[in-house]
């Protein structure tokens, strides 16, 4: 049994709340490069430019990417020969999230649903615990902004749909947020389980790589397809119209009830700020 001190987890959360808010994952850079040379519109491509001009100084000068700081979400694979001492993990995890936003003067967006009143730390953290095998923890953090989090949608299709019925949910989701969500978009997509499990799947969805496709050929297929789709549709970049609408579509399925097809899209902005520790 390995132990893993309670502040490993704390010191952990917090750098990965301030290294997501300030430092873009290479996978998105590249795409914004390429999304350059795919679009024929000057007005596309100088939003593009503009999104990678911000990333370079929000690196250099180590500020937050986006004034929307974000939700923390986070996805923990716990290995079950890990044993966490020194105190309450949901609370060590909380604690990371209350000092990372602190320490990396991130905007604070949590509040109460009806008062709106603000919890002044961005806490509590909507966290997703996972027993795994192993003796590590893997922390998967996502700042989740709420201007594309407000343009996701789920829905409870009837079987005899299909796939068919599925991509048209999506890119109808899609072309109804039209520019809010901040395009270019990361579209994660869950597929089955149940009313609530679907959500947490598109969600989980969008921690992919930019570009690495489904290990199942059937859906990775089916990424490619919806991605086209979606692309076809002339939103482009900020809403400016263009050729990139979004610059990926990632699926996560699980079997259903018979009775069911429950289908989740988390849309992500193009700030799609995530990052990893394995401990």
């Amino acid at each position: 049994m390995r132990e893993i001190l309670i502040d490993i987890i704390i010191s952990s959360v917090r750098n990965l709340c301030i290294d997501a808010n300030y430092n873009l994952n290479a996978d998105l850079l590249n795409a914004y490069k390429r999304s350059i040379d795919q679009e024929g519109s000057e007005g596309a491509k100088g939003v593009l430019n503009e999104l990678i001009e911000n990333a370079l100084i929000a690196k250099e000068d180590q500020i937050p990417l986006c004034q929307d700081c974000g939700l923390a979400v986070i996805f923990m694979d716990i290995g079950q020969d890990v044993h966490i001492t020194g105190g309450d993990l949901r609370e060590a995890v909380n604690e990371g999230v209350r000092q990372g936003y602190k320490d990396g003067y991130l905007r604070k967006s949590s509040c109460h649903p009806f008062t709106r009143e603000n919890t002044n730390d961005n806490t509590p953290a909507i966290i997703h615990f996972n027993i795994v095998p192993g003796d590590k923890i893997s922390i998967k953090l996502a700042a989740k902004g709420g201007g594309s989090e407000n343009m996701s949608r789920i829905a409870m299709l009837v079987p005899a749909e299909g796939i068919k019925g599925v991509k048209k949910f999506v890119v109808n989701t899609v072309r109804d947020a039209g520019a809010n969500p901040c395009p270019p978009t990361i579209i994660g997509v869950g597929i089955g389980g149940t009313f609530e499990h679907s959500a947490i799947l598109s969600k989980k969805a969008l921690m992919r790589e930019i570009g690495v496709r489904n290990p199942d050929q059937a859906l990775a297929e089916i990424e490619v397809e919806i991605l086209k789709e979606i692309n076809h549709l002339g939103i482009g970049p900020m809403g400016y119209g263009g050729a990139v609408t979004s610059l990926d579509v990632f699926i996560e399925t699980v079997p259903c009830h018979i009775a069911s097809l429950p289908v989740a899209v988390n849309i992500n902005c193009h700030s799609a700020r995530h990052k990893e520790i394995i401990i």
